[in-house]
């Protein structure tokens, strides 16, 4: 699902339905950049450095044309994402025909923390080249001057000041700061992280000890699961910890993973399992340096029959969900199966 020119797109339908009648339908068939990096960083953690090389120029480029005016998405040759729209088309039973997608009038902080992880990724496998530094460079100030905007986040949500989005920069922020080409520029790549991150710690705390989805928001998320596999902690940090076990004990059912509470209702009722989140917390605990075989394979084998993934599992029907295949799904259960296969659980 890649382009000649680098981009890979989310999913190759548009309109399958995530919950019949309730007009949850998505057209998926654009890049966008948090997929096309963590595609990219499962490919540098794969050894996969062709495919890797060609989400850096992707995302690279993206960064050049745009710099803090990053788009969280683009068709698959870098332009920019039609208006939302239904068609004249009864679409697929408990649906109805979208296309475009209103992705192109949000603003996604975490692209930026994301893109520094692809760029650091691949100055680790010798393949960040001059463009690559500067895009790096592009992004670092683009966090820079706006890590204190509300954002959409990784869910698109409304516009908050959500935690996972402001962790993740810090995160990138500290990988990036690996390959500075001086003292200078790395010491205030860590400044900032640091500023970012003690902020975070502030204001997203929860009285809990793990880390709240946003200052206004005490719940759980799924996507707090990620900034310290990339990083950002390590793996002993209480708040690293609190947060894991907060969240399986909360957001998990059997070892298939939701991405936060959306009501009173059971989790399966408001949503299926989240494909991705499974992965995540795969690698959490992996992270962790546990035994991650239920996770995993929980996981694995939600599939249809071609062994691609869609982005929702619904566990009581037994059904895939939503539009399919679903890159960032494949995307995370490479990481993890490299993860896994380079440093398996003690």
């Amino acid at each position: 699902m890649t382009s000649a020119d680098g981009g890979m797109a989310a999913a190759a339908t548009t309109s399958l339905p995530e919950r019949s009648e309730e007009g949850r339908n998505y057209d998926y068939r654009y890049a966008w950049i948090r997929d096309q990096c963590y595609a990219g960083q499962a490919m540098a953690a794969a050894g996969q450095h062709a495919l890797l090389d060609e989400a850096v120029r992707f995302v690279g480029a993206r960064l050049h044309e745009d710099g803090p005016k990053l788009q969280p998405a683009y068709t698959v040759d870098g332009g920019a994402v039609p208006d939302q729209r239904t068609l004249e088309l009864p679409g697929y039973p408990g649906g109805f025909d979208r296309t475009g997608n209103h992705v192109n009038r949000q603003f996604q902080l975490d692209a930026f923390g994301e893109a520094l992880l692809l760029f650091a990724a691949a100055a680790r496998q010798g393949g960040l080249d001059r463009e690559g530094l500067r895009a790096a460079e592009i992004a670092v100030a683009a966090i820079a001057a706006r890590w204190s905007e509300p954002d959409a986040g990784i869910w698109e949500l409304d516009n908050r000041a959500w935690t996972h989005s402001r962790l993740i920069c810090a995160a990138g922020l500290q990988r990036i700061a690996d390959v500075a080409p001086d003292a200078a520029r790395r010491r205030e790549r860590i400044e900032l992280a640091d500023a970012i991150l003690t902020h975070t710690t502030t204001h997203a705390m929860h009285r809990g000890g793990h880390w709240q989805r946003a200052p206004d928001d005490p719940g759980l998320d799924a996507a707090l699961l990620l900034p310290p596999v990339r990083g950002l902690l390590p793996a002993d940090d209480p708040r690293t910890r609190a947060t894991l076990r907060a969240y399986t004990e909360n957001l998990t059912h059997e070892h298939y993973a939701y991405r936060f509470r959306h009501d009173e209702r059971p989790l399966a009722e408001a949503e299926g399992a989240f494909l991705l989140c499974g992965f995540m917390t795969s690698l959490a605990e992996h992270h962790q340096g546990r035994e991650v075989e239920a996770w995993f394979e929980r996981n694995r084998h939600a599939c249809g029959a071609a062994g691609l993934y869609s982005e929702e599992y619904d566990i009581a029907q037994r059904q895939l969900r939503g539009n399919l295949p679903q890159a960032f799904v494949h995307a995370l259960l490479l990481e993890t199966v490299a993860a896994l296969a380079h440093d398996p659980p003690a």
